[in-house]
């Protein structure tokens, strides 16, 4: 592709490195707008500055990948009120013994949450929890947050809907489900060992646990998020509380369980009845009353109190049975939506689909779930999609491309070398989905001139590279800075993770654990 007049190169350069700025140092001080605001900013002036029409800016908004990523989202909603991020949390705590073990145990609970239920899921909800467990067992921080991060980055790599830069590849390049994880599973596995073994050799010391000679159980906490209204399934059953009211109404001086009124003797009760022939029965009552009232009203009373304890046990039991089904069907939905995945059906149709599902099996507004969504999160990918076409437009990254492509060929080993250093250079620096943006039909169309087998490969080599590079640094990722930032935040237990002590870890761990990972995958 051609470059573009000078004007119009100029004019999208500067649109791009705004939005650039923006998403790498969202808080700059003299735009301090934010992420999302700065993608749609960056989005616009692609507009107006006549790099891109309206029409092409529309049409550069990709449906499949924003259904898909707000389906998996919503999905992960529901699996949090499922408790199911609490009984990952729990397999930290059964027979964990010592720092090592602990921190073995937070590298493999990171790296399969994060492949099922994105990165940013993964840490957004177990930050607070390593620190607890950290603190509690006076353990430092660090060396737990940095095995969060990096091991939730590489266990996304596993699958198509683990990260955003997946989603777009998986959408963009046609690769079944299946494929893809089967394709990059041996290298995610391999690097998540590697990645703890690096882990446990830079912070052994640290985590020394047996200083005396006695084995140290760790203490860990099981609550992983904290319940309230939305998170707990609750079911309501319909009582007629009118109805005991008037059977209270009938005699204050009777012991009843809805009314507080001391268990004393019932006294006599003087009726008069005009000549209807009650006269006896009434009075019979009276005397009854007269001889054994006391006695008679407190073993109601007792019978009273027993039946409202039977009946509020039975109603907690069926509570808790509902909540359970209900727990069990979210599971069975989102299996079934990953069964519709391995299958090959419609990526963006199938979280939808499992969505709705939750939706509908829970039986009540939706909206506290939906409010869930991250929806600043899909205007950042519009913005994003719109700035990025407009950039490919002025025809610099095109002319990058047919420069390195003759060094970058997936079919000798110096090339698949300076492919991935051209990833991992960009990723940290326009940040990962960009990258896959601005490269993945290029370096997808150079393979596939090769064999469609090097097609697959080249895809499978960019989603690899393009989310392990995240560990390099603080910023290489959007998990990165969630775990730094709700590590800072933390109320109790905060803790902050500067950039140069995560590049220290970063930088080694992700050479080593790139090139261990290209390998796996070019020889599939």
């Amino acid at each position: 592709m051609a470059m573009e007049p000078t004007v119009k190169v100029a004019l999208g350069t500067a649109a791009f490195g705004i939005f650039w700025v923006l998403a790498v140092f969202p808080a700059v001080p003299f735009l301090p707008i934010g992420r999302t605001a700065g993608s749609l900013l960056g989005a616009m002036l692609m507009v107006l500055f006549g790099v891109i029409t309206a029409d092409d800016a529309y049409a550069a908004v990709d449906l499949p990948i924003l259904g898909l990523l707000f389906g998996t989202m919503v999905v992960s909603v529901y699996l949090e009120r499922a408790d199911m991020f609490k009984h990952l949390g729990k397999l930290l705590s059964w027979r964990s013994h010592g720092g090592k073990d602990l921190l073995v145990r937070t590298c493999l609970v990171s790296a399969i949450s994060s492949a099922l239920f994105t990165n940013d899921t993964c840490c957004v909800v177990l930050t607070e929890f390593i620190l607890k467990i950290a603190r509690q067992n006076n353990l430092p921080p660090k060396p737990f947050l940095l095995a969060l991060a990096s091991s939730a980055n590489i266990g996304s790599a596993a699958t198509p809907i683990g990260n955003p830069q997946n989603l777009v590849i998986a959408v963009q390049s046609g690769i079944s489900f299946g494929d893809f994880v089967f394709g990059i599973l041996p290298a995610t596995l391999v690097g998540a060992v590697v990645n703890a073994g690096i882990l446990l050799c830079l912070y052994w010391r640290h985590l020394s646990d047996d200083k005396c000679g006695v084995e140290v159980v760790v203490a860990v906490p099981t609550d992983v998020v904290e319940e309230d209204d939305v998170t707990s399934h609750r079911f309501s059953p319909a009582t007629m509380s009118h109805l005991r009211s008037a059977s209270c109404l009938s005699d204050h001086h009777h012991s009843c369980s809805c009314c507080e009124v001391s268990h004393e003797p019932v006294k006599p009760v003087n009726v008069v009845v005009n000549g209807n022939g009650n006269d006896g029965k009434i009075a019979g009552i009276g005397i009854h009353q007269r001889r054994g009232g006391g006695a008679v009203v407190k073993g109601w009373a007792k019978e009273s109190e027993e039946k409202e304890k039977e009946e509020k046990d039975e109603a907690e039991a069926m509570e808790q049975w509902k909540s359970n089904v209900w727990k069990f069907c979210v599971y069975v939905i989102t299996l079934s939506m990953l069964v519709a995945l391995l299958l090959g059906l419609n990526m963006s149709w199938s979280a939808i689909t499992a969505a709705l599902a939750l939706i509908v099996l829970d039986f009540k507004d939706a909206r506290p779930c939906l409010e869930k969504v991250s929806y600043p999160l899909l205007l950042f990918f519009c913005g994003m999609f719109i700035t990025v076409d407009g950039f490919n437009k002025t025809g610099i990254p095109s002319t990058f491309w047919e420069f390195m492509e003759p060094y970058a060929r997936i079919d000798t080993p110096s090339g698949i070398v300076i492919l991935a250093l051209v990833i991992l250079l960009l990723s940290n620096v326009a940040s990962n989905v960009p990258t896959v943006l601005l490269l993945g039909a290029r370096v997808a169309a150079s393979a596939a001139a090769i064999s469609p087998a090097a097609e697959t490969n080249a895809w499978l080599i960019l989603a690899w590279v393009s989310t392990v590079a995240g560990n390099l640094s603080l910023l290489g990722s959007a998990a990165n800075l969630i775990v730094c930032e709700q590590a800072r935040r933390s109320e109790h237990f905060g803790y902050t993770l500067s950039f140069f002590s995560h590049l220290q870890f970063g930088f080694p761990a992700t050479l080593i654990v790139t090139g261990i990972g290209l390998l796996l995958i070019r020889s599939n």
